[in-house]
C-alpha cells in the first residue's frame, strides 16, 4: 500500500477590509499561515507564493495582531460592582475586599479564571498576564489551577507568582490571613518556574515573580525575588506609583519615593514591568526609560478608582516599553482589551491632546508594545516568522454604520467583541463565540460562586 503525504495546512487570511500590522508592512492582501506562524504578509493584490489548503475571506473584517493584556487579576471577576466599594479609592477599596478574597477556594479561582480568559478572548486578546498574590489556606496551588484553565482555553499567558508579606499588624495593608512567610513564597516560586515556564518563540505558559505592592510586601521579599528572577531568567512584576496614597506610604515607611524604592531593592531594570505607573515625575520617567523598565497602562482602573492619569507618551518617548492592561475585574469591571484601548485613547488625549494620541499609537500599545512589556518578540505584530495570533473584527453592527476609516472605527465607535480569534494558527473564537465552551452554564456557576463568596457562605 502506498501512503500519500498529507500537505501541511496553509491558510490564507485573504484581503481584509483593513489591517493593522504594528509595523511598516502592508497586509492589504492578507496573511499566509503555516505551522502556527505567519509565513507571508501580502500587499494589495498579492498572491501566496505556494498553494494554500484553506482560504478565509476577510473582506468584511479588520485584521489585527492578537491583543496582549499585560496586567490582570483573574480572581476578581467574582467581585465586580460590589456595592460597598463602588465609590471608594484604592486603599479603602482594598481594605474592604481583602477579607472577601481571603475566602477564595480552588473552584472559585477556576471559575473566575475561565470567565476572565473567555471574556478576554472574545475581545480579541490572545495573550494575558495575571498577577495572583492571594494564597490563603487551601489555595496554595492557585497558579497551577490557572495553568490548567489557560491550556484548556488555548491562550498564551504570563502567570506571575505574586506574594504579600507585610500584614496590617506590621504596618502594611493586607490582613494577616493573606500574607505568607518569605521561605514559602520563594520555594513555591522556584517550583512553578521549574514546572511550567516555557522559553523561546511560541511559549504558551510563562512564569514571573510578582511581590504585590510597596504597601503589602517587605524589602526582603523584593530583593529575594529579584535575585531569584536573575538566577532563573524570568521577569519581575509589581504595582507601583498607582496613587498618591502609595507615594505617601513609601515616603513614611521607607523614606523614599517609589522609583527610588524600586532601585533600592534591585528592580530598576529591563526585567521589570510595573502596573499603573501613574505618579512619576520628570526625573523618574527618564530613569525608567534609561533602565528599560516597562509600564502596563490600566486606564479604566485608574479612572474607576480616581487614581490619576499616567504619563504614558512621555514614558514611551523616554524608552520605557508601554502596554495595556485591563487590571482586575473588581476595578474595571470588565476583562475587555479592545475597550481598554478605547479608554487609553481618550484618557491619554486628556493629557496630551488629540494629535499626539492616535488610534494607531494606542493599537500599538495593545499589541507590539504589550509584547515588549512581557519581554516577547514573537507576538504582537503581523510579520513573517511571528506567531499566528490574530484578532478579526466585523464592522457591520449598527454602532459602526456611517463610519469611514475602519481602524479608527474600532476604537471610536466602540468595538467590544471580535468575530474571529486565532492563537498559534488555530481558531479559538468563531462567529464571536468560543467553540466547546458552554457560556450559559459557566455564567450560572460563576454567578453562584460570586454570591457565596461575598456572603461568606
Amino acid at each position: 500500500m502506498t501512503l500519500t503525504a498529507v500537505p501541511a495546512s496553509r491558510i490564507w487570511i485573504k484581503n481584509p477590509l483593513a489591517a493593522f500590522t504594528a509595523n511598516q508592512l502592508d497586509a492589504a492582501g492578507g496573511l499566509v499561515i503555516e505551522g502556527g506562524r505567519i509565513v507571508e504578509v501580502l500587499g494589495a493584490g498579492g498572491q501566496p507564493a505556494a498553494p494554500v489548503t484553506e482560504t478565509f475571506d476577510a473582506s468584511a473584517h479588520v485584521l489585527l495582531p492578537g491583543l496582549i493584556n499585560t496586567h490582570h487579576h483573574f480572581y476578581q471577576t467574582l467581585t465586580r460592582a460590589w456595592a460597598p466599594v463602588v465609590n471608594t479609592p484604592l486603599f479603602p477599596w482594598l481594605k474592604n475586599l481583602y477579607p472577601v478574597w481571603a475566602r477564595l477556594s480552588p473552584t472559585d479561582l477556576e471559575l473566575a479564571t475561565t470567565v476572565a480568559l473567555a471574556e478576554l478572548l472574545r475581545s480579541g486578546c490572545t495573550t494575558a498576564a495575571d498577577h495572583h498574590y492571594l494564597f490563603p489556606d487551601g489555595l496554595e496551588h492557585a497558579v497551577d489551577v490557572q495553568v490548567e484553565v489557560v491550556r484548556r482555553l488555548g491562550m498564551r499567558a504570563m502567570l506571575t507568582r505574586g506574594s504579600m508579606t507585610l500584614g496590617e499588624d506590621d504596618g502594611g495593608l493586607p490582613p494577616r490571613q493573606t500574607v505568607q512567610p518569605p521561605e514559602v513564597i520563594l520555594a513555591d516560586s522556584e517550583r512553578l518556574i521549574t514546572a511550567y515556564h516555557e522559553r523561546g518563540d511560541g511559549a504558551v505558559i510563562q512564569i514571573g515573580l510578582a511581590p504585590c505592592s510597596p504597601f503589602s510586601v517587605t524589602r526582603e521579599i523584593m530583593q529575594a525575588s529579584a535575585a531569584l528572577a536573575e538566577v532563573h531568567d524570568v521577569r519581575l512584576h509589581t504595582h507601583l506609583a498607582e496613587t498618591m496614597d502609595e507615594e505617601a506610604f513609601c515616603l513614611e515607611m521607607f523614606g523614599l519615593r517609589t522609583v527610588d524604592y524600586l532601585e533600592s531593592v534591585g528592580w530598576l531594570g529591563h526585567r521589570t514591568w510595573l502596573a499603573h505607573g501613574v505618579h512619576f515625575n520628570d526625573d523618574e520617567i527618564a530613569r525608567l526609560g534609561a533602565a528599560g523598565t516597562a509600564v502596563a497602562h490600566c486606564p479604566t482602573s485608574n479612572m474607576r478608582l480616581a487614581s490619576g492619569i499616567g504619563r504614558m507618551a512621555e514614558l514611551e518617548d523616554a524608552g520605557a516599553p508601554v502596554g495595556l492592561g485591563v487590571d482586575g475585574s473588581a476595578s474595571n469591571d470588565a476583562s475587555n482589551l479592545i475597550l481598554e484601548a478605547r479608554q487609553a485613547l481618550y484618557l491619554q488625549r486628556l493629557r496630551y491632546g488629540a494629535e499626539a494620541i492616535t488610534p494607531g499609537r494606542v493599537l500599538g500599545w495593545a499589541t507590539r508594545g504589550s509584547a515588549r512589556v512581557l519581554g516577547r518578540t514573537d507576538i504582537g505584530e503581523l510579520a513573517p516568522g511571528k506567531q499566528a495570533d490574530l484578532a478579526l473584527f466585523r464592522l457591520d453592527d449598527l454602532r459602526f454604520s456611517g463610519s469611514h476609516d475602519p481602524l479608527s472605527a474600532l476604537l471610536l465607535c466602540g468595538a467590544d467583541r471580535a468575530d474571529r480569534v486565532m492563537v498559534g494558527g488555530e481558531w479559538k473564537v468563531v462567529d464571536g463565540d468560543l467553540p466547546g465552551l458552554d457560556l450559559e452554564a459557566l455564567t450560572a456557576r460563576h454567578s453562584e460562586a460570586a454570591r457565596r463568596l461575598v456572603a461568606g457562605a
